[in-house]
């Protein structure tokens, strides 16, 4: 899959993260279902099923706040390895994670 043209993107300002995910909650409501999160040292991208994506640039993997970012698109990642350099061009997360039915209940 080759890299796709952002239909919207935002500029992260480190510590505002409330401003990025009010772009996230708007840009969702453009695309179909996630499908994939990728990001690179410097950038992030978002992409439905159809190929659509937008893009949140200056929050990449080593930012601390790409870790409730790709909480709120539903990435499945680990956070605790997740800032780690990567000798690939970008990490690629699929997106969607679902949790079972009563996961939270305590038995």
């Amino acid at each position: 899959m080759s890299e796709a043209t952002p239909l919207a993107t935002h500029e992260h300002q480190p510590g505002d993260f409330e401003t990025t995910l009010a772009f996230l909650k708007r840009a969702w409501a453009e695309l179909r279902q996630l499908r994939l999160a990728r990001v690179w040292p410097n950038r992030m991208q978002v992409i439905d099923i159809n190929g659509d994506a937008f893009e949140i640039r200056r929050l990449g993997y080593r930012d601390a706040d790409i870790v409730p970012t790709l909480r709120a698109v539903n990435a499945a990642f680990n956070p605790e390895t997740i800032h780690e350099p990567t000798a690939e061009e970008y990490k690629e997360f699929k997106t969607g994670r679902r949790y079972p039915w009563a996961a939270d209940r305590v038995m």
